[in-house]
């Protein structure tokens, strides 16, 4: 449905969320020793919306929010918002 958020999509999220650490790595201006999604939401808007726990080092996440256009557009995949010093426990919840 149309604007709720959904944690389906599984396999489709880690490679969108590999396309944004360049991004998010110049943001914040830190390179990250590893960056692997974890947990997922996803919303489909005029494109598709995802909210992406992303462990960046042992003990360090980041939630991020991904914006993917529709196909006939041909846009990359955007960082639209994130957020740093989360842990493995942090829910991941809209911002």
């Amino acid at each position: 449905m149309q604007g709720t958020w959904d944690p389906s999509l599984v396999g489709k999220i880690p490679h969108s969320a590999e396309q944004v650490k360049s991004q998010l790595e110049e943001k914040v201006d830190k390179k990250f020793p590893m960056f692997k999604a974890v947990e997922f939401r996803s919303q489909v808007v005029a494109g598709m919306n995802y909210l992406i726990k992303v462990q960046v080092d042992e003990d360090d996440f980041v939630h991020i929010r991904v914006f993917e256009s529709l196909p006939h557009e041909s846009k990359p995949v955007a960082l639209t918002s994130y957020q740093t010093n989360k842990g493995r426990h942090d829910e991941l919840a809209e911002f």
